[in-house]
């Protein structure tokens, strides 16, 4: 009687021990690692979490996000990315070309997922985009390859532009090839592009201290991390200057930008989403295609321009898919 009361009972306990080991695992909340540099990057946070609830996954209860802000600094973001690998988080979520490249450095096996404007293929981080191979993937934008129709766009609401200035990152890649397209473009539109390097913000809020007047009718800017994430200073910078400025993402040109064209960081996130979720769920990033997207979208803002005393042609208002009144 006692042996099978004994087995009675383990059968039991076996037969309830399956819901709740399931329910075990229904309760983990995974780890998210976000790495970025400030700024207008932020919209690809808010653009994940949308992305991540979408998916079924809610915020606090099957994730929480660890977010690094590195404010500009590269080193930050090397060390971030290896704290966040030794906290064991399940995968580093990376906004930007320089930050993943900074991340894939200082990290040996923890999944990055990324956000990058630039080829992945050209800088090294993946082997192909139908196989990225090894332990990243993500979505690539057309960021760095739409500089030169910036500039062009530029030319073209701005009269007798002769001018336009700068600012990047020597030692970035993807800001390298960015100014390369902006020479390029400007030496066809018969514009000069004024190049100023920096090595850090302090560098980039010196130099900006530094502009005189007449020395650049309109401001551009290039794929450099470090430089937009201090894009509030340098809008700021511009209208004070009285400078036109073309952004290269929606949604601050209402913060006082003429115009920009590019993606959405927001969208660019929440796409972001679907690779973080299939990461999360067990799948290898190295057999996952990084998708890309291109589907840019131009901004103009007309309450600048009145304040500039920038008339926009009527055929470049109607070109734009959204004016700020």
């Amino acid at each position: 009687m006692m042996n099978r009361r004994t087995f009675l009972c383990g059968l039991t306990l076996g037969m309830s021990s399956g819901p709740l080991a399931a329910g075990a695992q229904q309760a983990r909340v995974y780890r998210i690692g976000v790495i970025l540099q400030g700024g207008p990057y932020y919209a690809a946070i808010d653009g994940l979490r949308d992305g991540l609830r979408e998916l079924g996954l809610e915020e606090g209860k099957q994730f929480v996000l660890h977010v690094r802000d590195a404010k500009g600094d590269l080193k930050s973001v090397e060390a971030a990315a290896r704290s966040l690998e030794e906290q064991k988080v399940d995968l580093i979520y990376a906004i930007g070309t320089s930050v993943t490249r900074a991340a894939k450095r200082a990290t040996k096996s923890v999944p990055i997922v990324f956000y990058v404007g630039t080829d992945p293929v050209a800088v090294g981080l993946i082997e192909s985009f139908r196989k990225p191979g090894g332990r990243l993937t993500g979505i690539h934008g057309q960021f760095t390859a739409l500089t030169g129709k910036r500039l062009q766009l530029l030319q073209e609401m701005v009269p007798g532009l002769r001018r336009v200035v700068t600012f990047y990152s020597p030692d970035n890649p993807a800001a390298r090839q960015s100014v390369t397209i902006a020479r390029d473009a400007a030496r066809q539109l018969k514009v000069e592009l004024v190049e100023r390097p920096v090595a850090s913000v302090e560098e980039l809020r010196a130099s900006l201290r530094a502009l005189r007047p007449g020395e650049a009718d309109a401001f551009l800017f290039v794929a450099d991390a470090m430089v937009n994430s201090q894009e509030e200073l340098i809008i700021d910078t511009a209208r004070a200057k009285r400078l036109p400025t073309m952004l290269p993402y929606k949604g601050s040109v209402a913060k006082g930008a003429l115009a920009s064209y590019g993606e959405s960081y927001y969208a660019l996130g929440r796409l972001s989403a679907k690779h973080v979720q299939r990461i999360l769920l067990g799948a290898d990033p190295g057999n996952l295609p990084v998708e890309q997207l291109d589907r840019p979208q131009f901004v103009i803002n007309l309450k600048t321009a009145k304040a500039l005393g920038i008339t926009i042609p009527p055929s470049l208002l109607g070109r734009a898919d959204e004016v700020i009144q």
